[in-house]
C-alpha cells in the first residue's frame, strides 16, 4: 500500500511538472511549431523534473521533520520561512551548477543559443528560482491546511476518549466495591484502634473529595496527584498491612509538572489487582522518577485465578498522554518487575486541552 501511494505521488508530480513546463515553454517561445522536439527542450524538461522533484521531496522531508518535533503549533510563518530557506539553500547551487555547465560548457552539444550567455544564464536561473519558491510555498500551504484538519479531527476524537476515560476512572473509584472494602476496613479499625480509624476516615474523605473536585479535569498538578496518592497508599497499607509495601521516591519539584488525573492511582491499583501477595510474599510497588519519566514499578507475581486483562485502563492512559507529548508511555517487564514509565509533562501543558476544539 505505501509503495502504491508512492507511485501515485510520483506520477502526480511528473504530471504537474510536465504541465508547468509546457505552459512556460509556450509563454517563452512565440514560434514553437517544432521546438518541442529539440535537444535543448529535452534538457530543460529533464532539468526541470530534477529541480522540481528535489524541491518537492526536500520540502516534504523538512516539513515532516518539523511536525515530528512540534506537533501542536503546526506550520507557522517563521517555520515556513525556515523550511523555504533550507530548501533554497540546497536547490539553488544545483540550479546554478546545472545551467552553468549547460550554457558555458556544453551549449553546442545540447544546441543552446549562447549569443548572450550571461543574460541566458540569469534568465534561466531566475525562472527556475521562481518555480522552486512557488513549489515550496504551495507545499507549505497544503501541509498547513492538512495539519489543521488532522488536528481538528484528532482533538474531536480525543475529547470523546478523554471524557470516556474520565468517567470510567471516576466510576471505578466510587464503585460500591471500593466503598464496601473501605467501610469494612473502617469498621474493624473502630474496635482495634480508634485513632487509626479517625485517620482512615479522614483519608477516605480526602480521596473522595479529590475525585469529586477533579474528576472532570484531564490534567492535574503533580503535587495534588501525589497528595491524593499518599492518602490512597495509606488506606491500602492499613487494609493489607504487612502484605504490601508501597514506596514513593519522587525527586523533583512536583509543582512544576502536571499529569492526567488518577493515572498514578490507577497503575498502583492495577498492580494490586493483577498480582498475588501475602504476608509471606509481600507485594512491592515503587513510584519514582528520572529526568524525563515518572515510573510505577511492582514485583510481578500474576494471580493464577485472575481473568485475562483487557488493559483498557492502560490504553486510556496511553491515549491521554499521546495528546500532550510525542514521547510514548513505556512498558517493561524483566527481572521479575513490571514497570510503566509515564512521560513528565511540564506545567505549561495545562494550556493545551482536548476540550478546546480548533475553529
Amino acid at each position: 500500500m505505501p509503495k502504491k501511494r508512492s507511485i501515485k505521488k510520483t506520477g502526480f508530480r511528473l504530471l504537474v511538472v510536465t504541465v508547468v513546463f509546457i505552459c512556460v515553454k509556450l509563454s517563452i517561445d512565440s514560434d514553437y511549431s517544432d521546438s518541442f522536439f529539440t535537444l535543448a527542450t529535452s534538457f530543460y524538461y529533464l532539468s526541470g523534473v530534477l529541480f522540481f522533484m528535489v524541491s518537492w521531496e526536500l520540502s516534504d522531508w523538512l516539513i515532516d521533520r518539523h511536525l515530528k518535533k512540534d506537533r501542536f503549533n503546526g506550520l507557522g510563518w517563521i517555520s515556513g520561512l525556515q523550511i523555504l530557506g533550507k530548501t533554497l539553500l540546497v536547490i539553488l547551487p544545483l540550479i546554478a551548477l546545472c545551467y552553468y555547465l549547460a550554457i558555458f560548457r556544453f551549449s553546442e552539444f545540447i544546441e543552446l543559443d549562447t549569443t548572450n550567455p550571461y543574460l541566458h544564464f540569469r534568465m534561466d536561473f531566475s525562472r527556475a528560482l521562481l518555480i522552486a519558491i512557488t513549489i515550496v510555498l504551495s507545499n507549505l500551504f497544503y501541509f498547513s491546511g492538512k495539519v489543521k484538519t488532522n488536528l481538528h479531527t484528532r482533538m474531536i476524537e480525543l475529547e470523546k476518549e478523554v471524557l470516556a476515560s474520565q468517567y470510567k476512572s471516576l466510576q471505578d473509584q466510587i464503585s460500591p466495591h471500593f466503598l464496601f472494602n473501605s467501610l469494612n476496613t473502617l469498621t474493624s479499625l473502630m474496635y482495634e484502634d480508634r485513632d487509626l480509624a479517625s485517620d482512615f476516615t479522614a483519608r477516605l474523605a480526602s480521596c473522595y473529595r479529590y475525585i469529586l473536585d477533579n474528576g472532570d479535569k484531564d490534567l492535574i498538578n503533580l503535587d495534588k496527584e501525589l497528595a491524593f496518592l499518599d492518602s490512597f497508599i495509606f488506606m491500602m497499607d492499613v487494609r493489607h498491612k504487612m502484605s504490601l509495601n508501597i514506596r514513593t521516591e519522587i525527586d523533583l519539584r512536583p509543582t512544576e509538572y502536571v499529569i492526567p488525573t488518577l493515572c498514578l492511582q490507577m497503575l498502583v491499583e492495577n498492580a494490586l489487582k493483577h498480582n498475588y501477595f501475602s504476608n509471606e510474599r509481600p507485594l512491592s510497588v515503587t513510584i519514582s522518577n528520572d529526568d524525563t519519566h515518572i515510573t510505577v514499578s511492582n514485583t510481578l507475581r500474576k494471580r493464577s485465578d485472575s481473568q485475562t486483562s483487557t488493559q483498557l485502563g492502560l490504553k486510556n492512559i496511553k491515549k491521554r498522554f499521546s495528546f500532550y507529548t510525542g514521547t510514548p508511555v513505556k512498558i517493561n517487564q524483566e527481572n521479575g518487575l513490571y514497570t510503566i514509565s509515564l512521560p513528565l509533562l511540564k506545567k505549561e501543558m495545562e494550556k493545551i486541552t482536548p476540550l478546546q476544539i480548533l475553529p
